[in-house]
Order: structure tokens, then sequence, then C-alpha cells
């Protein structure tokens, strides 16, 4: 590819991602993973394409992993740009309400 974009055009597919993330809902809260403030990070290789996103879960057991996995393969599919998507799952630091939007929380019902 070696598309050599400017940061301001990376960071531009950044927010792209993001956006296409904030469509992926955690089926057992109704609320989006970003607004939930599961993602913890979005590298953009611009060279390959190859995107990472670094996300957590509610809990460390959450059954929900493979579901939410699969929801951002299909969400990032759609942005040209991206060519390759890996999701890394990371435990630190942990997740917490605190990192919930203003969003998340009233939908949630949670001040």
């Amino acid at each position: 590819m070696g598309a050599s974009r400017t940061e301001e055009e990376i960071n531009e597919i950044k927010a792209t991602v993001l956006m296409a993330l904030g469509t992926v809902i955690d089926p057992e809260l109704g609320v989006d993973i970003v607004n939930l403030g599961l993602i913890y990070g979005v590298e953009f290789d611009d060279d390959t394409g190859n995107t990472e996103i670094q996300m957590t879960l509610t809990t460390m057991g959450c059954p929900l992993a493979d579901i939410l996995t699969e929801s951002i393969y299909e969400a990032l599919n759609e942005i040209p740009e991206v060519n390759q998507v890996d999701v890394k799952l990371v435990w630190y630091p942990p997740w917490t309400p605190d990192k919930m939007s203003r969003y998340a929380r009233i939908a949630l019902g949670i001040r």
C-alpha cells in the first residue's frame, strides 16, 4: 500500500474506526463499546492498512468476548483503508464504570 498519508489523514481514519466501533453494541447492556469505555486504543499502520484495537471487557470471564470481537471485524470491514484487524484484549488498567461516557451512564441509569 504505502499510501504515505499525513498525520491528519491517519487521525481521520482512526476517527472513522472509532465511529464504526460505536456501532458495536454490547448485547447485555444495550450500549456501544465506545461509550462503555471498553476501547483503550486504536493503532493504524499506514503502510499495510493493518489496524489494532486494544479493548477490555467489563469482567475477565465475560462470555461476550467472541461476539464483540466478531462484531468489531464486521464493523471495520466497511472501512476501505482498513486491511486487517487485530483485536487485542487488555486487562490493565482494569475496566470500571468510571470509564463510561455520560451517555452510557444515563442509558444504564448510573449516576
